[in-house]
């Protein structure tokens, strides 16, 4: 256990990691990310500098930074008017649980969505207030941000997140202020293992479940996949090693999806392909974040 939640560990749990004793002997934990920021991001109309084009089909927009992006701002609602409901009919087929990383404010501007993923069961853990770089917000507005949120996903879906994830990384303030709060009861800002761990950050506690831009499909915008085809070798393959080894060591796998990228059809179709795969197994435990949080908690916990 690291004994400050923001101190390096190039270590972890080394050459013998423990048995997560995931429930009926899962020889694999996967958890599926729908990330929900559309209508959070930073635009012109909310008084920001800039129109945000990032993880869109035009990432390097053509208009000039501080002019209204009329196209980007219109790829981003494809992903709530569009994406967001394929992907949803999509686990709702396999009868799969998801994780929500949800954008405060763009649940309150469509709340069909918000209610649909309260119904629907699946976990809404905190990606902010808005879809902005936390690291760049001093500690005051941090705050801020953190109170809005919570305040607001309690409106919108029902009940207070659990779990915080913030855009890119967290400044140093973040797992801090989170503890401060005090409902959170695991963050996701880290990319470092494939099993949960603890740390200790002012003599607490506190669990973090490491997240993956690997298993992610900003690829697709970054250059690294062009089909659904990629989309789905690439998930396979993870998903095939780590129940391999599960047999002796099992992990988690986490899979992160964008309603404006992943819920065009091509990607869609790689999804699916994925998900009737996995569905072919019966020694996988498909689970939302806070399940894996609460498990981990039960099963290790802290010292």
């Amino acid at each position: 256990m690291s004994q400050d939640g923001t101190e390096r560990d190039f270590i972890g749990y080394g050459a013998n990691p423990p048995d997560p004793k995931w429930p009926g002997g899962a020889r694999l934990a996967i958890n599926f990310v729908i990330n929900y920021e559309e209508g959070s991001e930073l635009s012109v109309p909310e008084g920001d500098a800039y129109t945000e084009a990032n993880l869109t089909e035009s990432p390097t927009s053509p208009v000039p930074r501080g002019e209204r992006d009329l196209g980007a701002e219109s790829m981003f609602e494809y992903g709530s008017r569009v994406g967001f409901w394929r992907l949803m009919r999509l686990f709702a087929a396999h009868g799969f649980p998801l994780t929500v990383f949800g954008c405060a404010q763009a649940l309150e501007r469509n709340p069909e969505a918000a209610r649909a993923i309260a119904e629907a069961g699946h976990d809404v853990c905190c990606h902010g207030w808005r879809w902005v770089e936390h690291y760049r917000l001093s500690e005051a507005e941090e705050r801020r941000h953190i109170q809005l949120a919570v305040e607001s996903l309690q409106r919108t879906v029902g009940h207070r997140p659990e779990g915080w994830y913030c855009r890119y990384g967290p400044s140093l303030n973040t797992r801090r202020l989170l503890l401060e709060e005090g409902g959170f009861i695991y963050d996701s800002d880290a990319y470092n293992d494939e099993l949960p761990y603890w740390v200790k950050y002012g003599g607490r506690s506190h669990l973090i479940l490491p997240y993956t831009l690997t298993n992610n499909d900003t690829k697709f915008i970054r250059g690294f996949m062009g089909t659904g085809d990629d989309f789905f070798a690439w998930l396979r393959d993870a998903f095939d090693l780590l129940r391999e080894e599960g047999a002796d060591a099992p992990k988690m796998m986490s899979v992160g999806l964008h309603m404006r990228l992943a819920g065009h059809p091509a990607r869609a179709h790689g999804l699916r392909r994925f998900l009737d795969y996995v569905a072919g197994f019966d020694d996988v435990w498909v689970a939302r974040r806070v399940d894996i949080a609460r498990h981990w908690i039960a099963t290790h916990p802290a010292a």
